[in-house]
């Protein structure tokens, strides 16, 4: 319940740039810098949302403080490009400040130190100091008013992975939760492609309007809906004798309907298909 309350709230309140910082090459980067640090899975969650969130508070910032110069003598493009700029040459900088602060906020053994990401940044040609990085941690937990313990989709799909358990679903959890795991992964490097063939679906139309695909900003955005639908995508391929069970299971806890979990595991194995006949 607290879940979904926490989700229904952040749909409501959703910036109008949300997902803007989820692009593939950065939740990519995000991932590789997490395996290679050896962080656990849901670390490497966190840190894209935290890169996410931190990202649209800065542009929204700094968009606010050019506010006068908008229109004016500057001109909004320009503007645009100053914020751009800045972005840019740190941008680097924060994402390793926010894998940091997921890792320590995991409360596992794993936690990257000043040095370990020193090292990284130095190995890219950069030339940070301990101050630069700690002002840069900093930078990230004043933006974000130190709210950096959000919960990630990771979170909702072990929840509901329990509460089938819990209610009698006889899965193989273990082997389910891995590959649960691979499939969140794959949702989040295919994010643009999967979500796409979804907003295809749902209007019924090859070419949403501008419209359409703003509205469509709330689905994208969703994580119990990404949850459920990991869950169901995961138990077609590894169980499909359990899977009509477990999607009334699914509708019965969260609500969404089969229909929409239906489309939704349609769009992931589509996708997953799709990717390995290409």
């Amino acid at each position: 319940i607290h879940l979904a309350m926490e989700n229904e709230q952040y749909l409501r309140e959703l910036p109008e740039r949300a997902g803007y910082f989820k692009e593939t090459r950065i939740v990519e980067f995000i991932f590789l810098l997490s395996e290679k640090w050896h962080l656990d899975e849901s670390t490497r969650y966190q840190a894209v949302e935290l890169v996410e969130r931190f990202m649209i508070k800065q542009v929204e910032q700094m968009c606010d403080g050019r506010g006068n110069a908008k229109g004016r003598e500057q001109g909004q493009r320009s503007s645009w490009s100053s914020v751009r700029d800045q972005i840019i040459n740190t941008f680097v900088l924060r994402l390793v400040s926010c894998v940091q602060l997921a890792s320590k906020v995991s409360l596992h053994y794993s936690r990257v130190t000043s040095d370990t990401a020193l090292k990284f940044l130095q190995s890219l040609k950069y030339s940070y100091t301990k101050q630069e990085l700690l002002e840069s941690e900093l930078a990230v937990l004043n933006t974000l008013h130190f709210h950096i313990n959000v919960s990630t989709p990771l979170a909702y799909v072990e929840l509901l992975l329990e509460v089938l358990g819990y209610n009698g679903c006889l899965l193989p959890v273990k082997p389910l939760h891995q590959l649960c795991v691979q499939l969140l992964d794959f949702c989040y490097l295919t994010r643009e492609t999967i979500y796409g063939t979804l907003l295809k679906i749902a209007i019924e139309n090859s070419t949403p309007s501008k419209l359409q695909i703003a509205k469509f900003l709330t689905v994208k955005e969703d994580f119990m809906l990404l949850a459920v639908g990991v869950i169901s995508t995961g138990v077609f391929i590894l169980s499909p004798g359990h899977w009509e069970q477990v999607v009334e299971h699914l509708n019965c806890i969260t609500g969404i309907s089969p229909q929409s979990i239906l489309e939704f595991s349609y769009a992931v194995v589509r996708c997953i298909v799709g990717g390995s006949t290409t």
